[in-house]
């Protein structure tokens, strides 16, 4: 079984920052795609970012060139750096992983990110 805490939400003001953090443990003998997804109310969950186990990245439309997604794989973290927000960026955050050799995906419980205008 693979455990996934995430931290770093929270309030912030239109144009600021936050970075999100999601630590994964348990049953890990190597991950594969690392994501991060939000869900805003009324809305369907939908994804904000992936990284490969070879580093390739993907984004939404929506945040590129203000989010960075990057991994470290000595301790099995994945991190969105979070730049110039906007109020449309309320959500809440969930990271998922893929599990390198069962390919099960794992999620995180998620953490709130609110954007004041």
């Amino acid at each position: 079984q693979v455990q996934l805490v995430e931290s770093g939400g929270g309030l912030v003001q239109a144009g600021g920052s936050l970075r999100l953090s999601c630590a994964a443990s348990g049953s890990i003998f190597s991950l594969n795609v690392m994501a991060w997804y939000r869900q805003a109310p009324g809305k369907q969950r939908e994804l904000v970012a992936q990284i490969g186990n070879t580093g390739s990245t993907n984004y939404a439309d929506s945040v590129k060139g203000r989010f960075t997604i990057s991994r470290d794989n000595a301790k099995n973290t994945v991190a969105l750096q979070m730049n110039n927000l906007k109020p449309e960026d309320t959500a809440v955050y969930y990271c998922k992983i893929v599990h390198g050799v069962s390919l099960n995906s794992y999620w995180g419980q998620g953490t709130q990110v609110t954007v004041s205008s």
